[in-house]
Order: structure tokens, then C-alpha cells, then sequence
């Protein structure tokens, strides 16, 4: 509440007044003052000209006890100041005319200016990169509930991650399983009807040409499905310095196989100088776009490096999406004491309910049907 001196006290809580505009506020103690000076962010504390603030940048931290304000660290500080909506750097708080922008990179302090943004920065810095670090781990250490394929458009059930279960369609970009295509092309043929895309009902391709000029099609459509397949089929004939330019152009549109393919190239300096930072970007781009393979590559990075924890939580990811190499890797894990009996039984668990998951009669039948073709 207002009242009347320049004060503002919350009188639904026990909190103390840390500081009030200097332009209103009656003179305080010694000790008050020592005390106001100790609770204030940094911005306002090297503030040239406080007298200049008006009555709604007042700012109030929580946290007083015993009469004190105590602050436990600086990402405290942060999260107070753009909790009120208060420029980190000059202090001026978010009115009607003055509209505030958050750090781009850790979401902790607001900016009312690019101005302002680059005179804290030297301030901010270490901070911001210590919690864009923590917001990245937060994200790529989630558990997913499926991996980065999906279901299969027919059935709706969870596409198996052996990518000879499967196939792909140019016309229309999808991955469809082998239960579900040997099905229709079963069902067509015993009717005698042409066969059609499960999904899209476009004619089946009868020639390589044909399937070029739909890949040609997707392609000019800026399908990341056709710039990966596209960039594969260079990659196959060695051109990898083309492979890595359609794989780059398929990754920034999102695609998971292509950052993977990215960051295999990186490793191996195809195309492309070796660079392990990019290695491990494009690695975790695709780890966080839930593919199980990278998980797989990411948790063998952190155990050559003797991160054995993030190692291990790695493959427990990758395992409860179905990966069998992680599975393995986590007996291993085991049998030298790095993973408790209960994480074990847990990935153990998840892995078997993620295999039962892609499992129907259709897809068993298609099996037997192409193992004996």
C-alpha cells in the first residue's frame, strides 16, 4: 500500500521495506540505510543519479528475516529484478511507454534497450551462461515419451527404430511400417487394383525415374525428408562435400537424421574440417529431438570422459525408446556398480514396454513374409 512518504509495505506478509524512491522518503538511520544498501540489486546500487527513479521503480526483494533482506546469490538478485519487471541495467521499470525484453539466452534479467543489454553484459555474463548451460541440460536430459519417428500414419502405433521395418514414400514423405504396407499391397493385389501410397493413394512408383522426379518435387517443396534423402544419395556415391550441404539444409529445418548424419561428419571430416564442438551440437540437437542413436553416441562421449552419471542417464533415455546398444551398456554399467539396482530395473522396464509397443499381428505377419521373400 501507498502511504503517502514514498513507502511501500506489503501488509499481507512480515516483509520489511528494502528500499523506497529517494525523492519521497523520509530520512532513514545509519543502520537502515546499511541495511537498504546490502538488500539492493546491483543496478541500483550503481545507479549515478537515484534521486531521479520515480515512485514505481520502488523495488521490494523477498526474503527479509529478522528485519534484513537476504539474498543467496546473485541468480537470486536476477530473478527478483525480472520478477518486477525492472531494466537489469539502468533500473527503469516496465510501464505503459517503456516495454522490457528478456535475455535471449537465460530468461533471468530485462533489458530496456540494446543499449542497456551491452553495458551489463560484462555483469551478466558469467550468470547467463551458467543458466543457459542449466536450461540446456533441463531439455536434453528429459525423458521423451517416444522416439523422433513416431507412430506409423496407418495403424497409430510406435514405428520400430530398425529402419528395415519400415518404408518410405516420396510422394508424400512418410514413413509407413511393413505391417501396415505389406497389408495394402496384399489387400490391392488380391483385388487386382493398382498399387497406391497407403497414405497419400498416390500410384506406386514402377520405375527409378519416376522416384526421382517425386523426390525432385519434395525437394523443390524444401521437404527436409527429400533434402535428406537427397543428401544421402551423395553421401552413397562420395560426394560428401554435397551430402554435408543438403544435410545442413535438412538439419536447420529440423531434421533428426540429418543432424545425426551432421555430426557424424564432423567426427569423421567428411565434406567438412573435424570440429568436436559441432560434433557434440548437432550430437545433442538430435539427442533433444529424441533420437536414441545419439543418446547412444552422446552417453559413450561422456564415459570416454569419465562423466560416468551423465553417461548413464544418457543410455537410460535411449533405453527406455527401445535402443538395445543401450541396454547393453547399461549391464555393463551395472556390473561395475555406476547404475543402482532400481535404475536398472527401471530401464529394463521401459525398454521392454517401448519393444511391445511397436509389436501388432500385422507387423509379425510382415516379417515372416519378408524373411521368406
Amino acid at each position: 500500500t501507498y502511504r503517502g512518504r514514498g513507502e511501500i509495505q506489503d501488509t499481507s506478509t512480515p516483509m520489511r521495506l528494502i528500499y523506497s524512491c529517494p525523492r519521497h522518503a523520509s530520512q532513514s538511520s545509519e543502520k537502515d540505510e546499511a541495511v537498504r544498501q546490502k538488500a539492493l540489486p546491483p543496478f541500483l546500487t550503481s545507479a549515478s543519479n537515484l534521486g531521479q527513479l520515480r515512485p514505481s521503480c520502488v523495488i521490494r526483494l523477498v526474503g527479509a528475516v529478522a528485519g534484513r533482506a537476504k539474498m543467496s546469490s546473485a541468480d537470486d538478485i536476477a530473478t527478483e529484478a525480472t520478477d518486477v519487471k525492472c531494466c537489469a541495467s539502468c533500473g527503469i521499470a516496465e510501464v505503459d511507454d517503456i516495454k522490457l525484453k528478456k535475455c535471449d539466452d537465460c530468461d533471468l534479467v530485462r533489458y530496456c534497450s540494446d543499449k542497456c543489454q551491452e553495458d551489463h553484459r560484462p555483469n551478466h555474463e558469467v550468470m547467463c551462461r551458467k543458466r543457459a548451460a542449466g536450461l540446456r541440460d533441463e531439455i536434453l536430459l528429459r525423458q521423451p515419451e517416444s522416439s523422433y519417428l513416431g507412430d506409423c500414419p496407418i495403424c497409430c502405433l510406435p514405428l520400430p527404430l530398425d529402419p528395415k521395418k519400415s518404408v518410405s514414400y516420396f510422394c508424400c514423405s512418410k514413413v509407413i511400417c511393413n505391417g501396415c504396407n505389406i497389408a495394402n499391397v496384399s489387400r490391392e493385389y488380391k483385388q487386382k487394383l493398382n498399387i497406391r501410397c497407403p497414405f497419400c493413394r498416390h500410384l506406386y512408383a514402377k520405375s527409378e525415374e519416376e522416384n526421382e522426379r517425386r523426390r525432385k518435387k519434395r525437394f523443390e517443396a524444401n521437404d527436409p525428408f527429400a533434402l535428406r534423402e537427397v543428401g544421402r544419395k551423395h553421401f552413397d556415391d562420395r560426394d560428401y562435400e554435397r551430402a554435408f550441404e543438403y544435410f545442413t539444409k535438412a538439419a536447420d529445418l529440423g531434421d533428426v537424421e540429418a543432424q545425426f548424419n551432421l555430426s557424424l561428419m564432423y567426427r569423421e571430416g567428411l565434406g567438412v574440417e573435424k570440429d568436436e564442438k559441432m560434433e557434440l551440437y548437432y550430437e545433442e540437437e538430435a539427442a533433444i529431438s529424441d533420437d536414441p542413436s545419439s543418446r547412444y553416441s552422446l552417453g559413450c562421449h561422456e564415459g570416454e570422459n569419465g562423466r560416468y552419471d551423465r553417461a548413464v542417464k544418457h543410455w537410460i533415455i535411449a533405453a527406455k525408446l527401445g535402443d538395445d546398444e543401450s541396454i547393453e551398456k547399461l549391464k555393463e554399467m551395472y556390473k561395475c556398480g555406476y547404475v543402482s539396482k532400481e535404475d536398472f530395473a527401471s530401464a529394463l522396464r521401459g525398454h521392454q514396454a517401448a519393444v511391445d509397443a511397436t509389436k501388432s499381428p500385422q507387423r509379425e505377419l510382415a516379417g515372416k513374409i519378408l524373411s521368406t521373400s
